[in-house]
């Protein structure tokens, strides 16, 4: 018996700032998908997706050339055959999870990436392969392969687990022990609305760079500041402003963040404070946040939590709160009486 988990994440600095090449803080909480799988005597995958009651089979003597969108069991297995894997041992496989679907905490994501460890596991090869690897192939197989809008944030950090520093450029991490306290999920009960919103975002954040880069272009946008933002404002066509501001100011803030998490001390208020400055540009700039979410986050906040912020690409999903731990019930019932289907504490988990 074969028996793999991957986590959900939270993105807590730097959204819509992946595909951009700038940096993200994002961490693993502990909410799972799990497989299992025994051998069986048949050269297919019988797969059960125990929480939504589907069945799908995987003929492994089949080459399977249109695959549809988004459908990573039929991508990872293309990935993983270019990387020279191949299969013929059939397995009957159990999935099952604790992430809720469409709700921004990247639960396709941790299929990709447990799909990808669990395949590796009928080959003998889990040890081998850095967990590093594992997150580019799950970024190939989910973004890449299907030619979608996304960064890399979520599957880098799926599979290396804990709370890490990622640099979209060189694709390179940096674990953060920082303890950031107690944390709230609130699900909004709002699905997310991830492609549109990530295509808009990514195609107006890219125009407003390259306006830039047209007039100057040595410009650096990893060395940008609040004067660069006013320098070439001018330059950038009204229509891509608001995602100009984006790029420039979450930068700063994750940067900020970044350099307060490297350390012993963590100033839970002002860390908090730049979580609301995040969210404010996400639901002024970026606009993916809809009123109905803002009010639960205003609710939160008004009952005690220190920083509030939608999860993932917006237009949905979840939120998460930093909170003290004396007002973690407090901000539990605020999301509730408003509307959000379900709130509960998370931790997260610990790096590999």
């Amino acid at each position: 018996m074969i028996k793999v988990e991957a986590p959900a994440r939270i993105c807590f600095f730097g959204d819509h700032q992946d595909y951009l090449n700038l940096p993200v803080i994002a961490g693993t909480i502990n909410r799972y998908i799990h497989i299992e799988g025994e051998p069986i005597n048949q050269k297919t995958f019988n797969i059960e997706l125990l929480d939504i009651n589907e069945f799908i089979t995987i003929n492994l003597n089949e080459n399977y050339r249109n695959i549809k969108n988004e459908d990573y069991f039929f991508s990872v297995i293309e990935v993983l055959k270019k990387a020279r894997y191949s299969f013929s041992q059939g397995y009957r496989i159990k999935i099952s999870g604790t992430i809720p679907i469409n709700a921004g905490l990247s639960s396709s994501s941790a299929l990709v990436v447990a799909w990808i460890r669990f395949l590796l596991a009928t080959q003998g090869k889990e040890k081998f392969v850095t967990d590093e690897q594992i997150g580019r192939w799950a970024y190939e197989a989910e973004v890449s392969y299907f030619n979608q809008s996304g960064g890399l944030m979520d599957q880098y950090t799926i599979a290396q687990k804990g709370l890490l520093y990622i640099d979209t450029l060189k694709g390179k991490t940096e674990p953060l022990k920082a303890n950031l306290g107690s944390l709230i999920i609130a699900e909004s009960g709002l699905s997310k609305q991830t492609q549109s919103v990530l295509q808009n975002a990514r195609k107006y954040g890219q125009a407003a760079i390259s306006a830039v880069l047209d007039k100057n272009p040595k410009f650096n946008l990893h060395e940008a500041n609040e004067t660069d933002y006013k320098k070439y404002l001018t330059f950038v066509p009204e229509l891509y402003q608001d995602h100009w501001y984006a790029a420039i100011f979450n930068h700063l803030l994750t940067k900020r963040a970044r350099q307060m998490m490297k350390s012993d001390l963590i100033d839970f208020e002002k860390l908090g404070s730049w979580m609301n400055s995040h969210q404010k540009i996400l639901q002024e700039r970026i606009q993916n946040t809809p009123d109905v979410m803002q009010e639960q986050m205003s609710a939160a906040l008004n009952s005690g939590a220190l920083g509030t912020k939608i999860i993932g690409s917006g237009g949905g999903g979840c939120m998460v709160a930093m909170v003290n731990e004396e007002d973690k019930e407090k901000v539990i019932q605020a999301f509730l009486k408003k509307g959000a289907k379900a709130a509960y504490e998370i931790n997260l988990t610990p790096p590999l």
